[in-house]
């Protein structure tokens, strides 16, 4: 049976094979495996898209029950911390009508037939906050069909009626007769019945556990460290690996003299991959010792060798030229030159680095039979299942990965290039997989490695008119699209449009009369990638600030002129009145270094506002209260939704105040905490999170609340200054004395 609470001596046993996981609707030793899949036509990325409910059960691995009644629920999706492991086994475990003592997790294995991401496309792969959003009606199925497999069990058993059992707590009884039995003595007998193609699902007034505060399944784990992560993985005989990458991006290597490399004690060999130098060795201290020691000769013909600031004044010169149209209505231009007031603004954001805690590993471990285990914080298993395969020269069923706990990830270990499990692969064709390597990316390495949040260029312009009602909005962007040339390109790249690229502007919800969103997809030498909420981290500020700006010039409260904007958004609306509810809006003053702003910003199909109250003293800026109000449609675990938000602030915070990556002649200049702080417990303002009561399917809650922080901050500082703030992260230092 499948131990969840892995300890550190166990980390070195091979996991169970697939077939120990999957048994169809058959007994794997004596338990219950049963799951649901959906139809992948109707497979997209966003999360508000398509009716997830009406497609037919098929059994296949997400729910197995052992005969000591213990459920363990299948997850396909990557837990890195957002504790959707929790949430997920919610849904099934109230379907089942689970006793939550009992209930265990487990990640499943590669297998995008079986746990394809439906709101993502056809791969297995956790992003866009749809890990929850996609598995609802399949866990609910999955659990409602085990359910009542185990009554039909119940009643043959017995000999009586199905419709005279009842199941709660993890028991089946048959009050007329006494009878009870606990799941695990009913397991195997379940297992042999058939699965019921449409299980009738609970009516929400039947929820036990869905909408309840429930105990994390992780939290003892991680907090007496038996949980294994990536970089607690040791295999026998296991050997560590580092690279030497180049200094800036698209360089190669030209010569190596590893001579010095190769002496230093516990080196054990020292190979060129594709990405860089490798020094492998007995342990990480030696292989970065004997990386220092390497000399390198590197090929920067091709090599990004600008800094940022000629970057940005790249994108100022391409904002003057019309860009590519994302979506327009009327004569916008026409209509600006008519205003009674034209409003213009310039909104820039630096590079960002993930920086999750757990830097980038992996482990790779060749076995008699010439295939290969992985054992890494997997993301995206498909596209890594497959780049590790045609790496190493194998069919991808000679892959066999291993997820695990991972130390945050916020984008960066979803790479469609799948790049350091290709490079780990690389190392292990390299040495011609005589041990199990674990590549080990120091903090400096993933800092300086590349894949950052696109530095990105708004310019906006727009006029009101007498009464102060927008009359006509401009909106150009420039900045490098994400998923051109990526696998991904097809489904979310139309016309040259990436909708990653301007995702929250262009289809923003406020009711513009005429308006022109353009974009311009920068060519630039700096890999880019998905930051947690990916567009709407830039989207959301040149918004946000925007309207509040239009709103000052009206001569008009915020709150009152984004409401009658926001007419046709009920549920965007919604969160806006409570947020200002709960924070006693209409009692702000502000000015005298005091003051609350307000934002909101949909995203992956779910809705937040925030107000933030600040305390602004010369150029210092405390940021004293965020009042959060979330609309997520069924709130699934309401602790983990607040405790998502209450990470977003503390994530999203330092970007506000400080963090960016720069380039000095192609260089990245930010390695390490020092010059890239995180935010500091000191710093962390109290949060409020209010959840809005719904009974529309729920979406997620890992990104939204990380894009309204920064308006919200931004709009505060000006309603305690005067003083208007735009680019992020905030200048601070032009604020003057109040």
């Amino acid at each position: 049976m499948l131990k969840v609470r892995q300890t550190k001596s166990e980390a070195a046993a091979p996991r169970p094979s697939r077939r120990a996981f999957l048994g169809g609707a058959g007994v794997a030793a004596g338990a219950l495996v049963i799951g649901f899949t959906l139809d992948p036509a109707k497979q997209v990325r966003a999360a508000a898209g398509p009716d997830l409910s009406s497609a037919p059960a098929q059994p296949n691995a997400f729910v197995r029950i052992a005969a000591d009644d213990t459920v363990t629920v299948l997850i396909k999706h990557l837990d890195m911390g957002q504790g959707n492991t929790t949430g997920l086994a919610t849904i099934l475990a109230d379907e089942l009508d689970a006793d939550w003592s009992r209930v265990r997790v487990a990640f499943a294995p590669a297998d995008a037939k079986l746990y394809n991401n439906l709101l993502m496309g056809p791969i297995q792969g956790t992003g866009g906050s749809t890990a929850v959003a996609n598995s609802w009606f399949q866990l609910r199925k999955a659990g409602a069909a085990a359910r009542a497999m185990l009554v039909s069990a119940a009643a043959e058993k017995w000999s009586v009626p199905a419709s005279e059992i009842t199941v709660s707590n993890g028991t089946v009884r048959h009050l007329a007769s006494k009878r009870e039995e606990r799941f695990g003595a009913l397991a195997e007998a379940a297992a042999a019945i058939p699965v019921p193609e449409q299980p009738k699902l609970k009516d929400p007034s039947q929820w036990v556990h869905i909408g309840k505060k429930l105990p994390r399944l992780d939290s003892v784990a991680k907090t007496n460290g038996t949980a294994i992560y990536a970089m607690d993985i040791r295999r026998p005989g296991q050997v560590t690996a580092v690279v030497a990458h180049a200094p800036r991006f698209g360089g190669t290597v030209s010569t190596v003299d590893d001579k010095a490399a190769r002496a230093v004690s516990g080196v054990i060999d020292v190979v060129t991959i594709p990405t860089g130098v490798a020094v492998i060795a007995k342990d990480t201290w030696s292989a970065m010792k004997g990386r220092d020691a390497l000399s390198v000769t590197w090929d920067e013909r091709t090599a990004e060798k600008r800094s940022s600031d000629a970057i940005l004044a790249e994108y100022r010169e391409t904002a003057k030229r019309p860009g590519i149209v994302a979506s327009e209505k009327g004569d916008p231009a026409a209509a600006i030159a008519g205003s009674a007031k034209v409003i213009e603004a310039e909104f820039t954001f630096p590079y960002l680095a993930h920086a999750a805690m757990e830097p980038l590993n992996a482990t790779i471990e060749r076995a008699a039979d010439g295939s290969y285990d992985i054992y890494a914080g997997l993301q995206f298993q498909t596209i890594e299942q497959a780049v590790a395969a045609a790496t190493l020269g194998v069919t991808a069923d000679k892959v066999r990965l291993h997820t695990q706990w991972a130390g945050g990830s916020f984008g960066r270990r979803a790479t469609p290039t799948a790049d350091y499990i290709a490079e780990a692969a690389s190392i292990m064709k390299a040495t011609g997989g005589k041990a199990p390597v674990h590549l080990v990316w120091t903090r400096e390495d993933d800092m300086a490695g590349g894949y950052y949040r696109p530095m990105v260029l708004h310019t906006l312009k727009a006029g009101i008119d007498a009464k102060g009602a927008v009359t006509g909005w401009q909106h150009r962007m420039v900045g490098k699209s994400i998923m051109i040339g990526s696998p991904f390109e097809a489904m979310l790249v139309k016309n040259g449009v990436d909708s990653t690229s301007i995702e929250g502007a262009s289809d923003t919800p406020y009711a513009l009369p005429a308006y022109r969103f353009e974009v311009h997809n920068a060519r630039e030498g700096v890999p880019v990638l998905w930051w947690r909420s990916v567009g709407h981290t830039h989207t959301a500020q040149a918004m946000e600030v925007f309207i509040d700006e239009l709103a000052h010039a009206a001569g008009a409260d915020p709150l009152a002129y984004r409401l009658g904007m926001l007419t046709g958004a009920p549920r965007l609306s919604g969160v806006l009145k409570l947020a200002a509810e709960k924070a006693d809006w209409a009692k702000r003053s502000g000015g005298k270094g005091q003051g609350l702003g307000i934002s909101a910003h949909e995203s992956f199909g779910s809705y937040v506002a925030m107000v933030a109250d600040i305390t602004a003293d010369g150029s210092h800026v405390k940021v004293n209260r965020i009042v959060a109000a979330v609309d997520v449609g069924v709130a699934v675990n309401p602790d983990v939704i607040r405790a998502q938000v209450e990470g977003s602030v503390g994530f999203a915070l330092s970007s506000v105040l400080r963090n960016k990556i720069t380039l000095t002649d192609g260089v990245v200049q930010e390695k390490n905490f020092d010059a890239y702080e995180p935010t500091r417990m000191s710093e962390m303002p109290v949060v409020e999170v209010h959840i809005v009561a719904s009974d529309a399917a729920p979406t997620g809650i890992g990104e939204p609340g990380v894009p309204v922080i920064a308006p919200a901050i931004s709009n505060a500082i000006f309603a305690a200054t005067g003083q208007r703030l735009r680019s992020l992260p905030l200048d601070l230092s032009g604020l003057k004395g109040v």
